[in-house]
C-alpha cells in the first residue's frame, strides 16, 4: 500500500486517520487481552472505538512489516485448530502509524524511517518474563521455599533489573530515532 509522495487524502481518509486512542484507553486495551487479540477482534475495537479498519488493511500492515506476525495458539476442544493471535499493542502501533499517515508521511517513508521495532521489543519483553517465570518456578518446585539458595535469587533479581533496563533503554533509542526522522523531514 504505497502511496505517491504527492498524495492527497480525501476528507473521509483524513477523518478516518484522525481518529486516535488515548493512552489511558490503549493501555486498558491491551490489560484487557494478554494473551492477544485476533484479527476480528482489532478490527471490531477500531470500529467501536469510532474508526474504519478493514482486514486487508490489517494485513497489509502486517506485510509491509508494520506489525508483528501473528502466533498460533490452539483453541480449546477436539479438531478446534489454532487461531493467529496478535499483541493487543498491535492497535498502539495501528494508531502510531496512521498519526504519521496524517501528517503527510507515506508508508514508504513511515517503513524507512520509523523503527517500527516496537512490537520485536515488546516481545522480547514478554519472553524475558517467561524465562523469569520459569527460573522462578524452578526456585519454589518441589516444595522448596525461598531463601534456600540467596545468591540465585539475588541473580535472578538483577537479571530481572537487567532486562527490565534493556527494554527501557531500547525504547527510549526507538523513541529518539523517530524524532530524529521527523526532525529531518520538517527541515526539508
Amino acid at each position: 500500500m504505497t502511496l505517491p509522495k504527492r498524495y492527497t487524502r480525501t476528507t473521509k481518509a483524513k477523518a478516518a486517520a484522525a481518529v486516535t486512542w488515548s493512552e489511558e484507553q490503549l493501555e486498558e486495551l491491551e490489560r484487557g487481552h494478554p494473551a492477544g487479540m485476533s484479527v476480528h477482534e482489532i478490527v471490531r475495537a477500531f470500529t467501536e472505538h469510532g474508526g474504519r479498519l478493514t482486514e486487508a488493511t490489517f494485513r497489509k500492515y502486517v506485510q509491509l512489516g508494520l506489525l508483528p506476525r501473528s502466533v498460533r495458539v490452539a483453541r480449546k476442544g477436539r479438531g478446534k485448530g489454532s487461531q493467529g493471535l496478535y499483541p493487543a499493542t498491535a492497535v498502539r502501533q495501528i494508531d502510531h502509524a496512521r498519526r504519521l499517515m496524517a501528517q503527510g508521511f507515506t508508508m514508504e517513508e513511515i517503513q524507512k524511517e520509523f523503527l517500527f521495532v516496537r512490537g520485536d521489543v515488546e516481545s522480547l519483553e514478554r519472553q524475558l518474563e517467561r524465562v523469569f517465570d520459569a527460573m522462578d518456578g524452578a526456585l519454589t518446585r518441589g516444595g522448596r521455599e525461598r531463601g534456600q539458595d540467596p545468591l540465585v535469587e539475588r541473580q535472578l533479581a538483577e537479571a530481572r533489573e537487567l532486562g527490565a533496563r534493556l527494554v527501557e533503554t531500547l525504547e527510549d533509542v526507538e523513541r529518539r530515532l523517530t524524532m530524529r526522522a521527523r526532525m529531518a523531514r520538517a527541515v526539508v
